[in-house]
């Protein structure tokens, strides 16, 4: 028995156009990202003339929808670009790209109508702020999406009744580099204490995928006089809005905080295990997730990946992570921070269920 694809179908009020997508998550290979492809269904009947147009878009948005006062949008089109699917302007032959397809013009019949599209080098990946519980409207995110419309022209005004929209997601995935070995480590020099305190930290490799246990190696050497207690390891992620505002959201998605102690003269080696997952921090606002399709679980985000020549402007948001050892010294109380870390990254793809009516093809 052959398997069974799943097809995303979302249909306009007036029933004029229908969409129907494959998949709703593109994965950035870093090379190379996958193209956007799906078929129209269009009914003649209710069209009444007009021509049928499929749009990709990519939506920088800064707030909610309700803060755009004065005429001014907290909102930015960082893509926008747009395609006559009906009538044809070319040969349906040069718009079938894959099999799924080639499947559904076949069971569709002649209204429907292949489009296709690719991604340009300089977009960003889906990002987007977790809101608070009490949050409502639009949230602080880049976002994609997918329409198709009806109309005499290109630039008419779109009618709701008669335009279909299909919200997508970009997502990184980045090959591990077995060669990169993260480490990085410090010296703290104590007054009154002749010899220093010696902190090395370190990971197995650079990328961690979604979900995947995150080990850090920790050594102390405490040649000072203090003793060394209440060590703590966290995952940290930081997130820059770098688009309408120099916004800096710095949230720990991941700690152990642990009774170990270093009693002056002694060391310490010891590997801790963090888990930095979005199921251990559900309700925490201003986390950044890989994007969030409607009633779709998702991931943190992964980190921000910038091309050169590309302006860190245009991606909204930057996201990286880093590993942080805290500690206090006996004496007088400080808290001591290492974080002079190499970025520990979460690299990961994404697969998941959809919020709109599935088909069978």
């Amino acid at each position: 028995m052959s398997p069974k694809h799943v097809v995303y179908k979302k249909v306009s009020r007036d029933k004029s156009v229908a969409v129907y997508m494959a998949k709703r998550d593109f994965v950035d290979h870093c090379d190379f990202v996958d193209p956007v492809d799906g078929v129209v269904l269009i009914d003649p009947v209710q069209l009444k003339g007009r021509k049928v147009y499929v749009m990709l878009s990519c939506t920088f948005r800064y707030g909610r929808q309700d803060m755009d006062v004065m005429g001014v949008a907290f909102r930015r089109d960082l893509f926008v670009v747009t395609r006559q699917v009906y009538p044809e302007l070319q040969d349906k032959e040069k718009l079938i790209h894959n099999k799924i397809q080639q499947k559904l013009l076949r069971k569709l019949g002649d209204n429907a109508f292949p489009f296709f599209f690719e991604f340009p080098d300089n977009l960003p990946c889906s990002v987007a702020l977790q809101p608070g519980p009490s949050d409502v409207g639009k949230k602080c995110a880049v976002e994609f999406e997918v329409k198709a419309f009806c109309g005499e022209i290109q630039d008419d005004k779109i009618d709701k009744q008669s335009s279909v929209r299909l919200t997508i997601r970009k997502i990184q995935f980045s090959p591990e580099n077995s060669k990169v070995v993260p480490t990085a480590e410090t010296t703290f020099e104590f007054l009154m204490s002749e010899k220093p305190l010696h902190v090395k930290l370190s990971l197995p490799k650079e990328t961690f995928y979604h979900g995947e246990p995150l080990k850090a190696n920790v050594e102390i050497t405490n040649s000072s006089s203090r003793n060394i207690k209440d060590i703590s390891v966290s995952v940290e992620q930081v997130t820059n809005v770098v688009l309408y505002s120099n916004d800096k959201y710095v949230k720990s998605v991941a700690k152990e905080e642990t009774s170990d102690s270093v009693p002056s003269g002694t060391s310490l080696k010891k590997e801790y295990t963090l888990y930095p997952l979005l199921a251990h921090n559900k309700d925490r606002r201003g986390l950044a997730l890989d994007g969030r399709l409607k009633h779709e679980d998702t991931n943190l985000a992964s980190s921000s990946i910038v091309k050169q020549e590309v302006l860190k402007e245009v991606q909204g948001m930057l996201v990286f992570y880093k590993v942080v050892v805290r500690m206090i010294a006996s004496g007088e109380p400080e808290d001591m921070v290492f974080e002079d870390f190499k970025r520990a990254y979460l690299k990961g793809i994404v697969y998941g269920d959809d919020d709109e009516s599935p088909t069978e093809a």
